[in-house]
């Protein structure tokens, strides 16, 4: 990573905690209500059209637990809460088994009405705080936002342990995308379960890292009646081989005689592009910086293109500077997954 490259990610990354942190401080500056916990089982049954879920991505009918801190936000109009639930993949690392979620309900919804419901995904780097901005603007806007951490990231890294999900093994990132995906749709199927949330109205919404992995959660998960990919695209193989941010694995793989050609055929399976015609049918928004030099243009072109040229917005931006048009994206995200109007 170049020097100035270093110095965006830490302006965005101390940006973003600000605005987390006020937004949450925003909440708490009333006396908040006592925490409390709940556990319960959640049954997931697959939908009626899995067979045309990539066999990799599929789950069969089971019931998970899982266990909820619930603490409430009454001047924010936001209950949160911290939900976890076991990985339907297990590792050998217990610490990843385990899937942290928060959740963000708005408290606003009318009587006899329920909340859309987000699947809200973080970028590379693993700052939350982005994601919790989001969450906040969701919930204010009547959406129910459930913010997961990914394998390998947060709690579930393992101390002293360089395993990550995306890895300078390509197998490895293989298998962490994997997990990522059924970790999604058990999450989705634990947002569905809520009293408050609409299940017609379920979508996904992720950054760079986050986007890709929500283009493909979509490709995956025909409940997904919503889908925002935001700084991502698709052909993640060119992506991986031409990023300066990923130079030095692209080194790795060279220096082990892994070429062009073997990383492409590893990483398909887990391109979005693979699979886009999952989708057809689907809402889709596309929130994309003109000027990115993480996501070749070409890459997300093909996206565009696979998922049957949706709206697409244009930053005039790079990868990192697009924090400036924060607000445009708050706006373009909550109007995007608001409830919707009644007829």
């Amino acid at each position: 990573m170049t020097k100035t490259s270093a110095i965006l990610r830490t302006c965005w990354a101390a940006t973003w905690l600000a605005l987390a942190s006020s937004a949450m401080l925003a909440g708490r500056a009333g006396a908040a209500e006592p925490s409390s916990r709940r556990s319960g089982d959640v049954r997931y049954v697959p939908p009626k059209s899995e067979e045309g879920v990539p066999e990799t991505f599929r789950l069969a009918a089971h019931t998970f637990r899982f266990d909820e801190d619930v603490r409430s936000l009454p001047r924010d109009k936001i209950y949160t809460s911290r939900v976890t639930f076991p990985s339907p993949v297990t590792t050998e690392h217990a610490v990843n088994n385990t899937v942290h979620c928060e959740y963000y309900r708005p408290t606003s919804v009318p009587a006899g009405q329920k909340a859309p419901g987000v699947v809200v995904l973080h970028i590379l780097g693993g700052d939350f705080p982005l994601s919790r901005v989001f969450c906040n603007a969701l919930a204010q806007r009547g959406c129910a936002a459930l913010f997961v951490k990914m394998p390998y990231y947060g709690p579930r890294r393992v101390p002293g342990v360089p395993r990550r999900m995306i890895s300078a093994d390509p197998e490895e990132t293989v298998a962490g995308m994997r997990q990522a995906i059924l970790d999604i749709r058990r999450a989705r199927a634990w947002l569905e379960a809520q009293d408050q949330v609409d299940q017609e109205q379920l979508g996904v919404f992720g950054i760079s890292l986050g986007g890709i992995t929500a283009a493909l959660a979509a490709t995956a998960e025909p409940r997904f009646a919503k889908v925002c990919p935001m700084l991502a695209g698709g052909d993640i193989a060119k992506v991986a081989w031409e990023s300066p941010e990923l130079a030095r694995v692209r080194r790795e793989w060279e220096a082990k005689g892994q070429d062009r050609d073997e990383i492409y055929k590893l990483l398909v399976s887990i391109d979005p592009v693979t699979y886009a015609a999952n989708v057809k049918g689907r809402q889709i928004l596309m929130l994309n910086a003109s000027r990115d030099e993480v996501i070749p243009r070409s890459c997300t072109d093909s996206l565009w293109q696979a998922f049957g040229r949706p709206r697409i917005v244009w930053y005039n931006a790079g990868h990192i500077s697009a924090l400036r048009y924060l607000p445009e994206g708050l706006n373009e995200v909550a109007d995007f997954f608001a409830p919707a109007k009644p007829k």
